[in-house]
């Protein structure tokens, strides 16, 4: 039976490639000095795996200089993972689901194993532990500090200890490891920081062996779903609020507001939500056209010194991969972008851009049979929104893609500039801008 993450938008390509010169339309902005690389489940042909997360990790990306698009190209991560080694080592990842940079290092990241990483020119290197520090697996999610340049990430288990909480230097560098009490089995993907806190997702998505799709999670009524607050400095005391049901796969910002409150958004998937999406994941009978069905944006403040939490829904349209202007991170922000899926009244596929101060929202709609990935915020200016978006734009009816970039201060008008590729990218997971000063 065919999958359907093999289908459509996310048909797999069968090989790498490299290709120079792109074509560029438009006027690419002389800020974008660097790479844009973007990860995504690529299995080899042939090869069917038996949920979504867990095809082989390829990443594409494009280089950006002096406003020409210098060149394209995509490569498998080669793990022990891409040539059919499902053990339970640490370096059998696959490597799909993000690619980040850190301490001048590309790292492609799957929350199950250690980083992998890559050259500039996306050749692998192998498995990074952080000079034997990292012993457990490593979030696909961390957060770096805008302010302090730390990244902080955690590992997450079905066994005790359930969580680890990692600080990294600047440099890359390991020099916080702290087992978190308290915590329980669940399907830990993200999590949040703030300038003085951390924020763990402990929600009812939890281990269960009976699941058959090779990922061991299921949806529990029975499972207690909570969040917890804990601070960034001392000892790892978490706060712990008890929530509706929900499962939150990816936290668009948290922060603290003038009232010292927490605060957390994202979207939000409700039991209905998150059971259809998980269908498509494992191409099981009675999933809908699109992986990801019914997560709406939500917002929820924690107060400390009351110990309540108020939660609210933002908006009806179903969404995913939110960002913000990483700048920003841990700290208010005004604005959230997203991927609009069809559903809550829009149909169609869309980048939409989220205005928390006034409720409203701007669409940028991609048109027939366009759908677009995730869009990462590049920053041009002093003002939160003043910057692009880049988002590789999946196109079944000309068989082709393009990244497009847009201006994050009216995604309503026209692209700035469109740089053609040379072959359609499958529809994939998370990316990341790594300007040039990055790397050296």
């Amino acid at each position: 039976m065919t999958k359907p993450y093999l289908e459509g938008h996310y048909t797999p390509v069968p090989d790498e490639t490299t290709a120079t010169g792109l074509t560029v339309r438009g006027t690419l902005p002389p800020e974008l000095r660097g790479r844009y690389l973007r990860n995504g489940h690529n299995p080899k042909p042939g090869v069917t795996p038996s949920h979504w997360f867990k095809g082989s990790g390829m990443v594409h990306g494009l280089r950006l200089a002096d406003g020409r698009a210098e060149w394209y190209r995509n490569r498998w991560v080669r793990t022990p993972a891409l040539d059919g080694d499902t053990s339970h080592d640490l370096r059998a990842s696959v490597a799909g689901t993000h690619v980040i940079e850190h301490g001048g290092r590309i790292l492609a990241l799957q929350e199950a194993n250690l980083p992998y990483e890559l050259t500039p020119e996306l050749d692998t290197v192998g498995a990074f532990d952080f000079g034997g520090k990292l012993t457990t697996a490593m979030t696909a999610h961390p957060k770096e500090d805008p302010v302090t340049g730390d990244l902080h990430f955690f590992a997450y288990s079905p066994f005790p200890p359930h969580l680890v909480y990692y600080v990294s230097s600047p440099a890359g560098e390991i020099n916080r490891v702290e087992v978190v009490d308290g915590a329980g089995p669940s399907l830990m993907h993200d999590f949040g920081i703030t300038e003085n806190h951390v924020v763990w997702l402990d929600l009812p998505v939890v281990f269960d062996k009976a699941e058959q799709s090779g990922i061991p999670y299921r949806w529990s009524d029975a499972y207690a779903p909570r969040i917890g607050v804990m601070p960034r400095v001392g000892a790892p005391r978490v706060t712990w609020f008890d929530v509706e049901p929900g499962a939150l796969l990816h936290v668009a910002n948290a922060y603290e507001d003038a009232r010292g409150r927490v605060v957390v958004e994202g979207p939000r998937y409700d039991r209905a939500a998150w059971e259809t999406s998980w269908k498509w994941w494992v191409g099981a009978p009675g999933h809908g056209p699109d992986p990801l069905t019914g997560a709406v944006s939500h917002r929820w403040t924690f107060d400390l010194t009351a110990g309540v939490v108020r939660e609210e829904v933002l908006d009806g349209l179903t969404t995913e991969f939110p960002t913000v202007n990483e700048d920003l991170l841990g700290r208010p922000t005004r604005y959230t972008y997203a991927v609009a899926f069809p559903g809550g009244g829009h149909s169609g596929y869309s980048i939409v851009k989220y205005d928390t101060a006034t409720g409203s929202r701007q669409l940028a709609p991609m048109g027939e049979r366009r759908m677009p990935g995730e869009a990462v915020f590049v920053p041009a200016g002093d003002g939160e929104d003043e910057g692009y978006l880049l988002t590789v734009v999946s196109d079944l009816a000309r068989d082709t893609s393009e990244l497009l970039v847009l201006d994050a201060t009216d995604v309503r008008r026209d692209p700035v500039a469109v740089v053609e590729l040379p072959r359609r990218v499958p529809s994939g997971i998370h990316g990341s801008w790594i300007a040039d000063t990055e790397l050296v």
